[in-house]
């Protein structure tokens, strides 16, 4: 026999069924269901799929909704009406480790200011070998961004042998495979290397294989700054090539780092190199690049100049060599050759600080009476002057920029604002490929330019819940006007903060608001997993 049970009794009841379901009003002064609510934007999620209308709601570091949530309430709402919302943009190649350890600098300002929520630390085969010591000087001051880091080969193999011009013993060889592992154990993303540098340029392939085989014990990937993206030694097609071959030896996935084909001597190659990355994808080899959307690279005057023998043994010997008569007109040579390879001491400008910052190669020999080449030798002697080299084809930048397998990086520095005169991609290089490539020439459409930037980098480099716009991913969201986005920086003024970025979003802290700097210091240094 049933129990009769009245109204009043039951209400309370059916009432919690209801809310529990999602079916009833929260009643008055009850807790938001989110803590930030963006409605009205077109969203574009990472996938490479074009925009669709959809409202995201966040809770702490997380998505938790992303569609129609017209019934939501949260703490904040942000109307998107008319503007773009992506994930936050992963630079995979930046030089940003010594700003972000600067207490001035580590907020990050111009990395949020292009939309910059993630960045891949110690390219080129640079950086330190101990990364839980680089993680600690990271977050000494707190992040603007978040931080991943990568461990170097060059860093490395300095460790195990110094600045040697030559091949490993055995045991050097194994002191090397530890000290990868070592930095794979703390958390490293990738394996970077920089043969096209010293110490790195004195490896051979097998070493790369060797190391490279360890980080594919880890399912990271291998990053290389290749050996010759020009015509220095084995040319760029050969270069590629090598990273193609030990991505297939090693098993892993590999990268050719800020894809470029430098100087005129291989302007035009671009061609070729696409087929050879095509091919080897075709075969089942994992290949990917990255690029920056500028026709002028910045290196040290050394790196771009000076022949490697002459490097080895690092600064002091290079100095030693100077003196003695013979070994500097043998150095004069390749560096004569090497500067034909970058189109003329015309095409080269130096950066950094002090008189000679902002002008280029054949300004300064002309005012000492110099030939290029004799001035260069004589800056060299004076210090260790950084250059900015405008060696490249507009054509070849394109064609690399169309590739779906091309990720989009800065290569640039976190530089303090007003001191030297860095390249302008430290402040521009994501908006000026979202403006200038994207929206003015139409070089890509805006999906894939996004995704270039977002879903593509994080899944090549496993960088889990990140780059995507769903349910459950970190809040790293950017909110842009794509009529307003541009970069303001120029070679002659670089110290300008890009434009058209409303809102940015690191783990769910608003770091830019309305287009204002909060000052959050929502950051993390992240680990692999």
């Amino acid at each position: 026999m049933m129990r009769n049970i009245s109204f009043p009794h039951v209400f309370p009841l059916i009432l919690a069924v209801l809310l529990a379901a999602g079916l009833a009003g929260a009643p008055q002064g009850a807790a938001a269901e989110a803590d930030i609510l963006i409605r009205n934007g077109r969203l574009l999620d990472g996938s490479g799929n074009p925009w669709l209308r959809a409202d995201i709601a966040i809770s702490g570091d997380r998505i938790v909704a992303v569609g129609d949530l017209a019934g939501m309430e949260a703490d904040r709402t942000i109307d998107a009406a008319g503007l773009y919302v992506a994930p936050g943009f992963i630079d995979t190649h930046s030089h940003a480790s010594g700003g972000l350890t600067r207490e001035s600098t580590s907020p990050a300002e111009p990395l949020l200011a292009q939309g910059v929520t993630t960045v891949l630390l110690n390219p080129d085969g640079g950086g330190p070998v101990n990364l839980e010591g680089q993680r600690e000087d990271l977050l000494e001051h707190g992040l603007g961004v978040n931080a991943a880091q990568m461990i170097s080969h060059g860093a490395v193999r300095r460790a195990v042998m110094d600045m040697d011009d030559r091949l490993p013993t055995d045991e050097e060889l194994e002191e090397m495979k530890a000290l990868v592992r070592a930095g794979m154990e703390a958390g490293a993303f990738a394996l970077s290397s920089g043969p096209f540098y010293a110490p790195g340029s004195y490896s051979d392939t097998a070493e790369l294989i060797a190391l490279a085989r360890v980080a594919a014990e880890y399912g990271t990937a291998y990053q290389s700054h290749i050996r010759d993206e020009s015509d220095y030694t084995i040319g760029l097609v050969a270069s590629v090539d090598e990273v193609i071959g030990i991505a297939r030896e090693a098993e892993l996935p590999g990268i050719v780092t800020h894809i470029k084909a430098l100087g005129p001597g291989v302007w035009g190659y671009s061609e070729a190199v696409v087929r050879r990355i095509d091919m080897a994808r075709e075969e089942g080899v994992e290949v990917w690049a990255d690029q920056y959307p500028y026709i002028a690279s910045s290196t040290g005057l050394s790196s771009a100049l000076v022949p490697r023998w002459a490097q080895a043994g690092g600064r002091s010997e290079f100095l030693a060599r100077m003196e003695d008569e013979e070994t500097r007109g043998r150095i004069r040579e390749g560096m004569v050759e090497n500067l034909a390879r970058r189109g003329g001491a015309d095409r080269i400008t130096m950066r950094g600080g002090g008189e000679i910052a902002g002008r280029t190669l054949e300004e300064i020999a002309e005012e000492r009476g110099l030939h290029p080449v004799d001035a260069a030798m004589e800056l060299l002697e004076e210090g260790s002057p950084g250059i900015i080299s405008f060696n490249m084809d507009e054509r070849d930048v394109e064609r690399f920029m169309r590739q779906p397998w091309t990720m989009t990086a800065s290569d640039g520095t976190l530089p303090r604002f007003g001191q030297g005169t860095p390249h302008p991609r430290g402040y521009g290089a994501f908006p000026r490929r979202l403006g200038v490539y994207t929206r003015d020439r139409g070089v890509v459409d805006l999906a894939m330019a996004i995704r270039s930037m977002t879903h593509l980098p994080a899944s090549v480099y496993k960088m889990e819940d990140r780059g995507i716009i769903r349910e459950g991913a970190y809040a790293d969201i950017v909110v842009f006007d794509l009529e307003s986005v541009r970069d303001t920086a120029t070679f002659q003024d670089p110290h300008q903060l890009a434009e058209g970025m409303v809102y940015v979003l690191v783990n769910g802290g608003l770091a830019v608001d309305g287009g204002e700097f909060t000052g959050g210091m929502h950051g993390r240094a992240l680990r692999r997993r």
